[in-house]
């Protein structure tokens, strides 16, 4: 197994456990793959939910230039909604999960198509 494959199925645990959900492993690879090498590093595979000069960054470089989303106040209340049900005193939290439910909570995985 690659180490890309071996990461997708840690995200793949993780949406199973914090958000109780079964993933769609062809969209969660998608997220993954779209992100490039960013989910080798230790540092940019993680999203600090306590930053918000990081979720800001989320919010432009993810929501609006990725998923193409206009910029109002439902954006951040989405990702914090995603990062509470993660669970804000999980250290772990990784970029590709984030990224997936984001395109999931606001409809967006055609996308990924």
């Amino acid at each position: 197994m690659s180490k890309r494959d071996e990461l997708i199925e840690k995200y793949a645990e993780d949406i199973k456990s914090k958000f109780g959900e079964t993933p769609n492993m062809d969209l969660l690879t998608k997220v993954a793959v779209g992100l490039g090498p960013a989910i080798y590093n230790l540092d940019a595979s993680k999203v600090s939910g306590s930053d918000e000069k990081e979720l800001e960054t989320v919010k432009n470089n993810f929501l609006i230039k990725k998923l193409g989303l206009v910029d109002s106040p439902a954006l951040m209340e989405g990702i914090n909604k995603v990062i509470a049900k993660y669970g804000q005193s999980e250290k772990n939290k990784h970029r590709a999960v984030i990224y997936y439910m984001l395109a999931k909570h606001f409809g967006k995985e055609s996308v990924y198509n």
